[in-house]
């Protein structure tokens, strides 16, 4: 896939579908809640960038990136297995 390229003037977070949706949609009180952030996260064209922030800054609540906390737990031991 190619790389995407974006605007020089602002950063990748202005191009978030997330941009002016309640907060409370990606912090549900349950797995079953997620899918109307996963929603959002699939009209997104920054999920990667997302999901790499969360990544590197440990987030283990919430939907970021198009991944469940669940998903992002195994990512990450994935992630420490192969390093």
């Amino acid at each position: 896939m190619a790389a995407q390229r974006f605007p020089v003037t602002g950063t990748w977070k202005d191009m978030a579908a997330c941009r002016g949706v309640a907060a409370s949609v990606f912090y549900p009180d349950n797995e079953a809640g997620t899918a109307a952030a996963l929603a959002v996260c699939r009209q997104c064209p920054v999920t990667d960038m997302c999901l790499a922030l969360a990544l590197r800054n440990g987030e283990r609540h919430g939907v970021w990136g198009g991944t469940t906390e669940r998903e992002r737990a195994r990512l990450r031991r994935r992630l420490t297995r192969a390093a």
